[in-house]
């Protein structure tokens, strides 16, 4: 392992402006081995969540990983368990938004489910602890991925999921209007609001 290139140890942290506020993210990156989560990995998604925490801004966290990385061992489940203290220390304090842009397995996908939002990308977009080949191994049964853990069990069946888009691009347009609607922390401050000419005296005759 000390001797192959890793870029980025698989995950791309950073901040910036959503339509002028300000917004936390990280990005898993399959092509490095396969998004898997390592101690350094985790390490990377965790400080981030920190400094979310710290100034009071929303966590985007874009999933595409294959679960741990195997040859760390216990060192990459305990990665786990600092997200997992971070996304329950986050909850009812700044939004945590997930979206889901490629099969995710094991460890990957309990991180999602605990958030506030989540997203998933038809045909594209698996949530699954284990994959139909090991489910095929254990009990013998065939069942495909999207019928395991696509966007119509997520969506429809589990409720693990929010929505369902065609594709990455509608995805991340998605979450870009969800944001216009939620505050950056459980501060009253940080509720967006616009200028309206609407009147609230004004009736409406449908109604």
């Amino acid at each position: 392992m000390e001797h192959q290139d890793m870029p980025g140890d698989g995950v791309v942290t950073g901040h910036g402006l959503v339509n002028g506020r300000i917004a936390y993210a990280f990005s898993q990156d399959f092509t490095v081995l396969g998004g898997s989560l390592s101690e350094t990995h985790a390490q990377k998604i965790c400080k981030i969540m920190d400094m979310a925490l710290r100034i009071g801004a929303p966590v985007i966290g874009l999933n595409d990983s294959g679960g741990a990385r195997i040859q760390e061992g216990v060192d990459s489940l305990a990665g786990y368990a600092d997200v997992f203290q971070r996304n329950v220390d986050a909850s009812g304090v700044v939004p945590q938004i997930s979206l889901v842009m490629g099969p995710c397995a094991g460890g990957a996908v309990y991180s999602p489910a605990m958030t506030d939002f989540l997203f998933m990308v038809e045909q594209s977009s698996y949530m699954f602890v284990t994959g139909p080949d090991v489910v095929r191994t254990v009990t013998k049964e065939e069942v495909s991925k999207e019928d395991l853990g696509g966007t119509s069990v997520h969506t429809v069946k589990s409720g693990v999921a929010h929505g369902a888009y065609a594709n990455d691009v509608a995805a991340l347009r998605a979450m870009r209007k969800l944001l216009d609607y939620l505050p950056s922390s459980n501060e009253k401050s940080t509720l967006p609001s616009k200028p309206t000419e609407d009147s609230p005296l004004r009736s409406c005759d449908a109604l």
